[in-house]
């Protein structure tokens, strides 16, 4: 984009949830010509992380459940690339696109809002063949990868090749991981229907949990309900349990047992940013997230970083409600959302030379689906269960949902689901789509396969011509 204007310009790290609704927010707050607002993220587009197990689940259609930034963002400057270095000192950043050589954006008000990724341990195996749940790529790999092992399994005798290929294995027992727990042993069995030749006990699944608990966000006698009524569909959760290797497919755990299996889901916690945070010079606390005051500012009560502010996973927001582990707000979708809010109204406070306000938010419960017509919620000493939580869940998270826009389609997606069913489409191959071309596609022919070339034929040497003899003397 033009940088010659003398307006402030305004740069936001990331694209998700606390990017997206502080590029947002601005548009809505900033006066016309206030601010140029330049927004930057790898991926075009928002995803609603809560929607990834029922995207895993068949339950919502992928692209429903993400967010396009252009559409949504009518006056912010969208660039597809990767912020790969800070040099706030400077106040210049490093952008990296997908295609070019990276160059440096010039800016007067930064925005950290880059998120968290997957964290995983040095367990040999993992990097290989686990997969996370922290995008709506791996979302659909998951449900297709699951739904593509039916179809293999169908077709092999029962033993152990079956059953490798019908268990599923989930490491992390906090609510990402329940809820796709669930989801899947949900689609499971909805999928059993289709298979006459498959039963129940074919299929397996096994929760893996390091904690003595799952769950910690509800109270222990709601998480021992969930445990309940998992057990009742099947599942085995396997508490105080560490895997030790995954090398191969097979799941090896402290206790001894090994589980050979084709899908390892792993959504045991997360951490910051780890490109953004190590890529430039703002302060970092212990756990590798970027210090942020309560008002929002990157810094600490008694120092202030201006120019700079961060919010979400990425960000160690202190929890001024008291309810916040170590103090700090934890990474969810609940405070990203918020404090994207109150960034917005807070940097354009400052521009305009105003005070910028603390963030206070009090957790107003938590709520997670278990699978069609299944739920738990839990605010205060309150909780629901069962169907009654179900639909809380879906009306809170279908409510949340940024844009009337998605919220129409979310929900006339549930809507047919209600009369038609679940879409049981498998699209696996999708992520291969050239495989028919390639196959049939003509191609010339090695050299060596070609015709023979016609041997040459040399022509015969010339007769040499003899001489004519003197004639004879008389």
């Amino acid at each position: 984009m033009p940088q010659n204007s003398t307006v402030p310009k305004i740069l936001i790290v990331g694209g998700g949830y606390a990017g997206f609704y502080t590029a947002w927010k601005l548009e809505k707050h900033l006066r016309k010509g206030e601010a140029e607002v330049t927004m930057v993220d790898p991926l075009p587009y928002m995803t609603y992380q809560p929607f990834l197990p029922e995207v895993a689940a068949g339950s919502i259609e992928a692209r429903h459940s993400v967010v396009a930034h252009r559409r949504h963002l009518k006056r912010t400057n969208v660039l597809t690339a990767k912020v790969t270095g800070i040099d706030h000192a400077n106040k210049v950043a490093t952008i990296t696109p997908p295609l070019g050589d990276p160059y440096e954006f010039a800016y007067d008000q930064i925005v950290v809002t880059a998120g968290a990724v997957s964290r995983t341990f040095p367990i040999p195996g993992i990097a290989d063949n686990a997969i996370g749940l922290k995008t709506i790529e791996e979302a659909v790999a998951i449900r297709d990868r699951l739904m593509s092992n039916f179809d293999k399994a169908a077709s092999v005798p029962a033993g152990p090749e079956r059953d490798r290929l019908l268990t599923v294995v989930v490491v992390g027992g906090g609510f990402a991981g329940i809820e796709v727990f669930a989801e899947l042993r949900s689609l499971a069995s909805s999928l059993l229907a289709k298979y006459p030749n498959l039963t129940f006990e074919d299929t397996h699944f096994h929760l893996i949990e390091a904690m003595g608990r799952i769950m910690p966000e509800v109270s222990l006698k709601t998480s021992e309900w969930v445990l309940k009524d998992l057990a009742k569909r099947g599942a085995n959760v396997h508490l105080d349990t560490q895997l030790t290797s995954a090398v191969g497919g097979n799941v090896e755990l402290s206790t001894g047992e090994t589980i050979p299996t084709d899908l390892i889901v792993w959504t045991a916690g997360v951490m910051a940013n780890p490109t953004v945070v190590r890529g430039g010079d703002l302060p970092v606390e212990e756990r590798g997230r970027i210090q942020t005051r309560a008002d929002l500012r990157v810094g600490t009560a008694d120092d202030i970083v201006e120019g700079a502010w961060a919010a979400g996973d990425v960000s160690a927001v202190p929890d001024l409600s008291g309810g916040g582990v170590g103090g700090m707000c934890v990474p969810n979708a609940q405070h990203a959302v918020r404090q994207a809010k109150l960034l917005a109204k807070n940097l354009v406070a400052v521009l305009r030379g105003e005070k910028p306000k603390e963030y206070f938010h009090k957790n107003l419960g938590a709520v997670a689906g278990l699978g069609l017509y299944n739920g738990v919620f839990q605010s205060g000493k309150i909780a629901l269960k069962g169907f009654v939580a179900w639909v809380a869940h879906r009306g809170y998270h279908g409510l949340a949902m940024p844009t009337w826009e998605r919220k129409f389609r979310v929900l006339w997606g549930w809507w047919n689901n209600l009369w038609l069913g679940r879409d049981l489409v498998n699209l696996q191959t999708v992520q291969n789509p050239r495989y028919v071309f390639e196959e049939f596609a003509a191609r010339p022919r090695p050299a060596a396969d070609a015709a023979p070339a016609a041997p040459k034929v040399e022509a015969p040497a010339k007769a040499e011509e003899k001489k004519p003899e003197p004639a004879a003397t008389k």
